[in-house]
């Protein structure tokens, strides 16, 4: 019954934004932690950013490039990407946990659970 549904990708130039969009059914994510993971060709699952109750994380390569939000109004989180690379092209996925997890605070997504299906976002000139 819990499900996460992404939009948003594309294709970008570099130097680009786009905003992804995660949205919930089946729960309210008020008292979960989500976070967004990417999974690039030939590369492991990679946590992105983190939103948790006391706060939010980010992976350094992506610091002071994306911006996780909530708007729990509409029970949807928001990952703004700008200043995108080449190296950001990868299948963008969001995943959930409880509020009490840690999985979404460190990157692991072992125990994620829902996940989306995933949007591809391909940054390319």
């Amino acid at each position: 019954q819990l499900q996460l549904v992404e939009s948003g990708g594309g294709l970008v130039q570099p130097g680009g934004s786009l905003k992804l969009s995660c949205a919930a059914s089946g729960f309210t994510l008020d008292y979960y932690n989500i976070g967004w993971y990417r999974q690039a060709p030939g590369k492991e699952r990679e946590g992105v950013s983190c939103s948790f109750t006391s706060g939010t994380t980010y992976v350094e390569s992506v610091k002071g490039r994306f911006t996780i939000s909530r708007d729990n109004a509409k029970n949807t989180v928001y990952l703004q990407m700008d200043s995108l690379k080449p190296e950001d092209t990868a299948v963008y996925y969001c995943a959930a946990e409880p509020m009490d997890g840690n999985n979404c605070l460190f990157g692991y997504y072992d125990n994620m659970d829902p996940w989306g299906k995933g949007t591809l976002v391909i940054v390319s000139s």
